[in-house]
């Protein structure tokens, strides 16, 4: 490997550019791999042309004229025997006319996309034929991704000249048994310079054996960093806990209803964890109303029995304020102290909560993710109780080993209502044991969802006012185009306002996110006493206050939410036994991607089905809430279209941890070169 300074013609402008693109070493180039290749040795018919990519095309010119317009253009007319294609030239020339006349039969290449005039090519590169001039003889050519200011020329040439002068060192860091035979360097050069005869199709799918070879190469090296994360973790000691004796009784028989066996289930796999003095790092699911928070509960008893203190964060003040209420009514009769920490706390508020908790007086505290940041210093922190994981990132987790007591490290138990398909918790959470919840709570009733036009909202309107005047509760909520709280808030406001003046004799309520945290809760405080009939909202009400009564669900422009999202937000009906109804509002005309993602929640109530098709649909990176932190960090692997080679990665990376160690450390370099710093933070 060597500095890309040292490639010929390329300077320090060039350097600074392939920066941009995290390239410094001749290997970094050599796994900068190509997202779509060009094909200029085959003719493509006019019918089978996609806008955005490039292709040999040949015809005869139909037709000339110069469109009138701002800028002076000439649009050539070509036809072949399937379609026609109009290019574009915005520069004319002398050359170009003598080429492009009536009846002359053109071979070009180019761009497709969409103009004036159907399907255009913008400057396409042209060239006069006869009946005999016969085809390039070319290979794919490789594009890639790049940044401005870097050809594709250039960086194909510095590519070519990685693959020659450095291939040849680049170390094989899978053992051949563990590979489909192809070697580094030959599945470099094929991806990078594919032979005539390739298969086109297999490698834009990126299903062709050399491709492959890499892919599994990186989901190893991911899997690798999971493991010694967790191995990492697993070095510390951690204390054991017994089954509690006394708690978990008095809990469970102060409710007025049993565990599901569900439940049963994963609190068994709970002690079976906690009985060991390594931290126990489980990830528990279940579908919305699956009754997570309870086997959150039974879990803090066994730490709580032996005197030592629980810990549960969750992502908003108004979700961390729910368990507040929760877990104060389960522990309080049973004598312990039940502390909160919030941001509102100020002053004297604040530093008797914070002592509290450094005495060891507050027995189980209640928090926002950020509260447990800062500097709160625990007595003896044994458990610790995260909700809704993916706001909450390993890098944290990993921060809270500190706040154990006596060099112990507390137990992590994970909490999520978003079922993560396996194949993402594999990636994504590898190093966390998985727990499902996968039955309902008896009495819950299925929620029947429709999917009605915009241009209905009228009718939608009357009926939930008729609904809310018979004593039925209902949620409407808002989203709108941008991902913006500002335009959210401004278009739950007029909403309320339109509904108030239509319809006084229904008590309506508002929350929306540039509320103040206790203006939200009071409002939801009174929806839940039933002092309001209707609540317009914005998503804020995602992960939320539960409302048995509220049976009806409106979400308007229901389109531009993702599915998981929309799953989370229906889930806040149909937990009483009365029917439940969502009714999913959408603007005309639907795209393809929103007629599907419509279709799939109104034929299923199953979050991990639902879980599965937005994997297909979205992608990891938006399902977990990590799009803007760089899609997981993959550069070659697609979870949703390589997940069936996870187990296997996950077994191999197993085997080199413990085999071949130097080579863990090796690949983790080569395709995470940012995992050491969180291995051991």
């Amino acid at each position: 490997m060597a500095a890309v300074h040292q490639l010929q013609g390329l300077g320090n402008a060039s350097a600074a550019l392939l920066e941009k693109l995290n390239i410094f070493t001749t290997d970094d180039l050599l796994f900068h791999l190509p997202r779509d290749y060009e094909d200029r040795s085959t003719i493509i018919p006019m019918n089978q042309l996609i806008v955005g990519r490039s292709y040999l095309l040949e015809g005869v010119v139909k037709g000339v004229d110069f469109p009138p317009g701002k800028r002076k253009s000439m649009a050539v007319l070509l036809e072949d025997d399937f379609g026609k294609v109009t290019l574009r030239f915005y520069h004319v020339y002398k050359a170009l006319t003598d080429r492009a006349k009536l009846g002359n039969q053109l071979r070009i290449f180019g761009e497709v996309r969409v103009g004036a005039r159907g399907l255009e090519l913008y400057h396409p590169e042209i060239q006069l034929i006869t009946q005999h001039t016969p085809l390039p003889k070319t290979e794919l050519t490789a594009i890639y991704p790049a940044t401005e200011g870097l050809t594709q020329a250039k960086l194909r040439d510095y590519v070519k000249q990685a693959l020659k002068q450095h291939s040849d060192d680049l170390p094989e860091l899978l053992p051949e048994k563990f590979t489909n035979g192809y070697a580094l360097k030959q599945a470099l050069e094929y991806i990078h310079e594919p032979p005539l005869n390739a298969n086109m199709l297999q490698l834009a799918q990126g299903s062709h054996p050399a491709q492959q070879r890499l892919i599994f190469e990186e989901l190893v090296a991911h899997q690798i960093s999971l493991l010694s994360r967790r191995a990492y973790i697993q070095q510390i000691e951690a204390p054991s806990f017994s089954p509690s004796k006394n708690f978990a009784k008095q809990l469970l028989t102060s409710l007025p209803f049993s565990l599901t066996g569900a439940q049963k289930r994963v609190s068994k796999e709970i002690v079976q964890d906690l009985k060991q003095n390594k931290p126990m790092l489980r990830l528990v699911q279940g579908d919305v109303g699956a009754g997570k928070t309870l086997v959150a509960g039974v879990a803090a008893c066994h730490a709580l029995e032996e005197g030592w203190q629980v810990a549960l964060m969750a992502p908003t003040e108004i979700l961390a304020e729910q368990h507040y209420l929760n877990f104060k009514k389960w522990f309080e009769p049973l004598g312990l102290n039940v502390s909160w920490l919030s941001g509102k706390q100020k002053g004297k508020a604040r530093a008797a909560a914070e002592q509290g908790i450094k005495e060891g007086t507050a027995n189980l505290v209640v928090g926002t993710h950020a509260l447990f940041q800062e500097n709160v210093g625990f007595a003896k922190l044994g458990l610790v109780i995260i909700d809704e994981q993916h706001r909450f990132g390993v890098d944290q987790r990993l921060a809270l080993r500190n706040k154990g007591a006596n060099n112990m490290t507390p137990h992590q138990l994970v909490m999520t209502a978003t079922p993560i398909p396996r194949t993402l918790a594999m990636s994504a959470y590898g190093d966390l044991d998985t727990s499902v919840i996968d039955e309902l709570p008896p009495g819950r009733t299925p929620i029947q969802t429709v999917t009605i036009p915009l241009d209905r909202r009228e009718e939608v309107l009357v009926r939930i006012a008729t609904n809310c005047a018979e004593g039925k509760q209902a949620y409407w909520v808002c989203t709108l185009v941008e991902q913006s709280e500002t335009l959210d808030a401004q278009a739950a406001e007029a909403t309320y306002q339109e509904i108030k003046e239509r319809f006084p004799h229904i008590n309506i309520g508002l929350v929306h996110g540039k509320m103040k945290a206790d203006e939200k809760q009071l409002v939801m405080q009174q929806f839940k006493d039933n002092q309001l009939q209707l609540l317009i909202a914005t998503t804020v009400i995602e992960v939320g206050v539960d409302v048995p009564n509220a049976s009806i669900m409106v979400i308007e422009n229901a389109e531009r939410l993702g599915l998981s999202q929309l799953h989370q937000l229906r889930g806040r009906v149909g937990r009483g036994a009365t029917a439940s109804f969502c009714a999913l509002l959408y603007k005309n005309p639907l795209s393809q991607n929103g007629q599907e993602r419509l279709r799939i929640l109104r034929e299923s109530n199953d979050g991990f089905v639902i879980a599965e098709k937005d994997l297909e649909i979205r992608g990891p990176g938006e399902l977990l809430g990590t799009k803007q932190t760089g899609d997981m960090g993959f550069r070659v692997a697609k979870l949703e279209r390589d997940d069936h080679l996870l187990d296997q990665a996950h077994y191999v990376a197993q085997q080199i941890l413990k085999n071949y160690p130097e080579n863990a450390k090796a690949l983790l370099k080569r395709w995470l070169p940012e995992a050491p710093r969180y291995a051991y933070v």
